[in-house]
């Protein structure tokens, strides 16, 4: 038989998404996933699939997220947005959003909504110039992110991911907010707001 506890679940979640603003909340909620009826895989299929429409409500239905503070997950390194949904998921990131919607998967679930959204398509840049030289500190980052921070297994994609969203992950990384990545903390530490503001700009527009 069906979790009854699913409808109730996906209500919420769509109402949460949808008021969600970026700025973090003192204190998160937990949910509770639904599950479906032990060994019925199409039960199961659905209520994943679900749960990952809610996703749309920010991110966006084609890929391009609704608000610009929130990033591009469609075409992200898998194993990095299996990363993030964990630390969600366990509390070592912070978002108010994204605790409620981690914490409404099961650590199965946790991995296959990662594969669904790394299999779609990075959505095209708009139009519009990259700065024709990159700021310095670039290169440094390419150690990790690969050639035109296109991303790869040692970290994500960071080519044309939205400008809000880079600068303000570059600014918690630096004052210690976001801290599931030591060695991002301490780059973001050692730049200044100005130049941390320039590589997101040149990255924005790759």
């Amino acid at each position: 038989m069906t979790n009854n506890h699913f409808p109730t679940v996906f209500g919420v979640l769509v109402i949460l998404a949808a008021l969600a603003a970026p700025a973090n909340a003192v204190e998160h909620a937990v949910e509770v996933p639904a599950l479906p009826t032990p060994g019925n895989a199409a039960e199961a299929q659905a209520i994943l699939g679900a749960k990952l429409l809610v996703c749309n409500t920010c991110h966006g239905d084609n890929g391009v997220p609704r608000n610009t503070a929130t990033p591009v997950i469609w075409g992200q390194q898998e194993n990095y947005l299996v990363k993030q949904l964990h630390d969600f998921h366990s509390g070592v990131r912070d978002n108010e959003v994204m605790v409620w919607m981690a914490t409404a998967l099961t650590p199965a679930e946790l991995g296959s909504a990662a594969a669904y959204f790394a299999k779609k398509n990075w959505p095209a840049r708009a139009a519009g110039a990259a700065p024709s030289s990159p700021p310095a500190i670039v290169a440094v980052c390419q150690a990790c992110h690969q050639q035109n921070l296109a991303g790869g297994l040692p970290a994500p994609r960071l080519a044309g991911q939205r400008y809000e969203y880079l600068v303000e992950s570059m600014r918690s990384y630096a004052e210690g907010e976001r801290t599931n990545n030591a060695e991002m903390m301490n780059m973001m530490k050692a730049l200044s707001p100005a130049e941390r503001d320039a590589m997101a700009r040149y990255i924005s527009g790759l």
